[in-house]
């Protein structure tokens, strides 16, 4: 097949998964084409050329009679040229806006193509776009000019139906992790660097945002730092970060906590972790979760979205309401206290990873392309 993925670039979960999926659909031999504003950054650090990825970037005009660069509209335009030049079986669309409407653009603009659109919904799209008017009719656009769209937890699909009602069924397909990358490596030389007095090592990775509830991060940590020798390392950069170093001093345990900035080989830093914090406020399937339980590290979290279809509370981890930071801490205490405990969790946060594998969740997506590739060209308007 012949595939068209268009995402954002930037460090976000929706670029990961996109990325990642198109990687490994051209390991299993189909040419994938991205369209997109940059490299996505899983993709500019492989190291080596990989067969059957190409990428192929929006270039936008400033021009004076308009407001911003019509950077959708060169989208629009970019997708129907290299569908058009490369004869693409498939535009999948990470996000309903900009991509869907603008993939739905292209098709427009080829006329009676063959090209397939699917959609697939990764949160940001309806939890917060979804909740302004004015672009509400634009994603119910998007979704239901697509022929086929997906939505990564049960909890967002739930989501999307009781906003936008839509005409056809939304199919699940979850994140997924790759368990041969992501796994607990050995270590032990920067765990002593970062952990000299064999401290405990919490972790919280995100884009720093608000809805990720940094505050909440730190207050959580400081109430295991009270109870016991510990780090925090935060991984990650956004509008967040600035406060959260101002409070981590505020309360007195900047001295045991390291912020590492963006960091694009994650698997090792996982690794070194016994805890993962995710207390966010809204979470449509929380990547990162995934990938720290694949590389054996429990995880304390919101309940929120879809964060407990990943996260089993009380085995790979603890879950509590929204903003519960004593519950939080209490329940990181009682796991990293408890060693024998702490193993039973890991195993369990790898075992539980394995029902996400890429190879099982890329298969989902091979069949949906399959599928809509035998039916007819035309589609309901």
């Amino acid at each position: 097949m012949k595939i068209g993925i268009s995402c954002y670039a930037t460090l976000g979960g929706s670029g990961a998964v996109a990325t990642e999926l198109g990687k490994a659909l051209a390991a299993r031999g189909h040419e994938v084409h991205f369209i997109v504003s940059g490299t996505p950054f899983r993709l500019g650090y492989l190291g080596y050329f990989m067969d059957n990825i190409y990428i192929h970037e929006v270039e936008t005009t400033s021009y004076p009679v308009l407001q911003s660069s019509p950077y959708d509209l060169a989208l629009s335009a970019k997708m129907a040229d290299v569908i058009r030049h490369f004869d693409l079986d498939i535009i999948h669309a990470h996000y309903a806006i900009p991509y869907a409407v603008c993939a739905f653009l292209a098709r427009e603009m080829l006329g009676s193509h063959k090209v397939k659109i699917v959609t697939t919904l990764h949160g940001t799209d309806i939890t917060v776009l979804a909740q302004d008017p004015l672009l509400r009719d634009v994603i119910r656009l998007g979704i239901e000019k697509s022929h086929a769209v997906t939505a990564v937890s049960q909890s967002l699909i739930d989501q999307t139906n009781e906003l936008f009602e839509p005409r056809c069924p939304i199919m699940k397909i979850h994140n997924f992790v790759d368990v041969h990358q992501y796994q607990r490596l050995e270590s032990s030389k920067l765990r002593e660097r970062i952990a000299p007095n064999g401290e405990k090592i919490v972790l919280h990775m995100s884009n720093f945002r608000a809805v990720k509830r940094i505050p909440d991060v730190i207050d959580t940590f400081r109430r295991i730092h009270d109870a016991l020798p510990a780090k925090l390392l935060l991984v990650g950069e956004g509008p967040e970060l600035d406060s959260a170093r101002k409070l981590t001093c505020k309360v007195g345990i900047a001295n045991d906590v390291l912020f590492l900035g963006q960091q694009d080989e994650v698997a090792q830093l996982l690794s070194l972790a016994d805890l993962l914090l995710l207390p966010s406020q809204k979470e449509s399937f929380g990547l990162v979760a995934l990938e720290a339980m694949a590389c054996g590290v429990p995880v304390i979290g919101s309940t929120a979205g879809g964060i407990p279809e990943v996260v089993e509370h009380t085995k790979s981890g603890y879950l509590a309401p929204v903003g519960d930071t004593e519950s939080m801490g209490n329940y990181a205490i009682s796991l990293l206290s408890n060693p024998e405990k702490w193993e039973n969790f890991s195993r369990a946060a790898r075992h539980r990873a394995d029902f996400f594998t890429m190879e099982k969740k890329v298969a989902q997506y091979e069949a949906l392309y399959d599928q809509l590739i035998l039916q007819p060209a035309n589609y309901q308007s």
